[in-house]
């Protein structure tokens, strides 16, 4: 994929479990229902989807039921990083095997590298593949932030295809644009911010929220691609307490609840991750009702 067609809404994915294993039955539900609600693309395995947890046999797998469920209707973006190189080269190499249209690679964290080890870190994954890469840029998670020098040099390589940023810093969006223009996807990983980030020259967002409300998230970006950003933020205003209540506790743990809430996937996580407060879960429960999920 060229990074012009990386664009709209992209759900990052949760990964259901029953009993302490990934559930396919309920993993194919939902990316069918996603895929009817008008999403653009898919992510599973990434943070949302508890990629720290799961067995390397299980990430391998449910990138691979990701692809077959959704048969090329929409676009996988792999979740393929990891904090050894070696590793996400794996990853990476198993995604592109599997079918996957891209790869979403995260900074290393807890390593803290320099700035040029993030540049040879992606830059060795991009070398051992031939399948566009997305950098998740994270640092609230990773610690360490890919500045714009860095991505500038990044761009220059063929197959790093483009951005998601969960920085919030909308000033981002405009120094990247000044600097690689339209050679990179510039892609929002925060829901709350989306719309600006849009509005400044993004063209997407990786979503959590699209977990719960695929249909008003995607009519969001459907309008931001629309160039119609008074539309946008009228919808989105629908979803600000939503957006609020699945971040009260580290995700995924609110928006799991909310799905067993809604009846699409048990709130089975997995340790170190724990069940919401009822404190969260009464917010996330009046955020559902208001937009008559539940």
């Amino acid at each position: 994929m060229q990074p012009r067609d990386i664009r709209g809404l992209y759900t990052a994915l949760v990964t259901p479990f029953k009993d302490d294993k990934v559930d396919e039955k309920a993993f194919a539900a939902l990316i069918e229902w996603q895929i009817a609600e008008g999403v653009h693309g898919l992510t599973p395995v990434g943070t949302t989807g508890e990629s720290p947890t799961l067995t390397y046999e299980e990430h391998r797998h449910v990138i691979e039921l990701c692809v077959k469920i959704t048969a090329g209707r929409v676009p996988v973006m792999a979740g393929g990083g990891s904090n050894a190189t070696a590793e996400a080269i794996e990853f990476t190499q198993h995604a592109q095997k599997a079918g996957a249209d891209m790869v979403l690679t995260v900074n290393p964290y807890y390593n803290k590298p320099t700035q040029e080890g993030l540049y040879q870190h992606f830059k060795a994954i991009h070398d051992a593949s031939d399948i566009p890469l997305i950098i998740y840029n994270i640092p609230a998670r990773s610690i360490v932030n890919v500045t714009d020098d860095t991505f500038i040099r990044l761009a220059e390589l063929p197959r790093i295809a483009g951005i998601k940023d969960a920085t919030g810093d909308l000033a981002r969006v405009s120094t990247l644009r000044a600097k690689v223009g339209d050679r990179f996807a510039l892609l929002s990983g925060e829901d709350m911010t989306a719309v600006g980030f849009n509005a400044m020259g993004g063209q997407g967002c990786v979503s959590v929220t699209a977990n719960v409300a695929p249909k008003l998230c995607a009519e969001v970006q459907n309008c931001c691609l629309a160039g119609d950003y008074s539309e946008a933020l009228d919808t989105h205003e629908q979803l600000v307490a939503l957006h609020t209540a699945l971040f009260v506790e580290t995700n995924p743990m609110p928006v799991k609840y909310a799905l067993e809430r809604m009846g699409k996937c048990s709130g089975e996580i997995r340790l170190p991750m724990v069940a919401p407060s009822e404190a969260t879960r009464r917010q996330v429960d009046t955020a559902l009702k208001a937009l008559n999920l539940i």
